[in-house]
């Protein structure tokens, strides 16, 4: 994107889970395509020192860059942080014209190993946290005109079909996180249809890959927290996307199952 290629300029971006990885990447392009961008998420100060950064540090590399960005703590668990995210969102810049729905959780474990807690804990985050942020945020989409809603899902999302299955180890963390972004998927087309008349999209962007975010480098590490966070990945092809989509007519792309490095590659990004 050049210089002075600003197509997302005089709108407004709340992105949830903005503190590192895809969330803090999809944020900063944004900001670079000219969108004011809220940085939301529940670090406000440094939890691992391999790690070293918070909301304010993200929206200071935005502003070091020439964009407008605004921190503000969000903890998607709760509604009243949700209501609260929101409110001072619209308060500070006036407006709001695109939610990125990031923010999730993974936990280890199977059937017969994973803690209730941490069920409560991912359907909290990646499933009902989403859905109350669609809810907060309607009010101001439509007063905008319309807008945006892009809720980040996986490629964990997709069905494995009938077995018999391969007996190759899966991923710790594959055997609940992906269900619940299956529900995500499902819930984005259903609020698409609902809310298509109102000028205002809603589709769902996966990684094509797992990016390796500091906070799967984390979860990898778990064991062996001394372990340095190496081979941490930029995701340029999911914030390309982003910015490309939210410069669709809504009414018209709305409903997408999408990957970032199809659509990438599709539209030339």
């Amino acid at each position: 994107m050049s210089p002075d290629s600003k197509p997302l300029a005089g709108r407004v971006a709340l992105v949830a889970g903005a503190s590192r990885g895809i969330g803090a990447d999809v944020a900063k392009y944004l900001a670079r395509a000219g969108a004011s961008v809220v940085v939301a998420a529940r670090s406000t100060e440094v939890r691992d020192p391999r790690w070293p950064v918070t909301i304010y540090d993200v929206a200071r590399e935005i502003e070091e860059e020439g964009g407008t960005a605004f921190a503000v703590r969000l903890d998607m668990r709760y509604p009243e942080s949700i209501a609260e995210c929101v409110q001072e969102s619209v308060a500070h810049f006036g407006r709001l014209d695109i939610v990125v729905n990031n923010a999730a959780v993974q936990a280890r474990g199977n059937i017969e190993t994973m803690e209730p807690k941490y069920l409560d804990l991912m359907y909290s985050v990646n499933v009902r946290g989403p859905i109350l942020m669609c809810r907060e945020a309607l009010p101001h989409l439509r007063r905008a005109g319309g807008g945006h809603i892009i809720n980040v899902s996986s490629r964990g999302a997709l069905m494995l079909g009938a077995g018999p299955y391969s007996e190759e180890p899966r991923r710790p963390t594959s055997y609940f996180y992906g269900p619940t972004k299956a529900a995500l998927d499902r819930f984005t087309q259903e609020l698409a249809r609902d809310i298509q008349p109102d000028n205002i999209s809603v589709n769902c962007l996966s990684p094509d890959h797992q990016v390796t975010t500091p906070g799967v480098a984390l979860l990898r590490n778990i064991d062996n927290p001394d372990a340095a966070l190496l081979d941490v990945e930029i995701a340029d092809a999911l914030g390309k996307a982003a910015v490309w989509i939210c410069q669709q007519p809504p009414r018209q792309y709305t409903g997408n199952i999408l990957y970032d490095e199809e659509v990438a590659r599709d539209q030339r990004l």
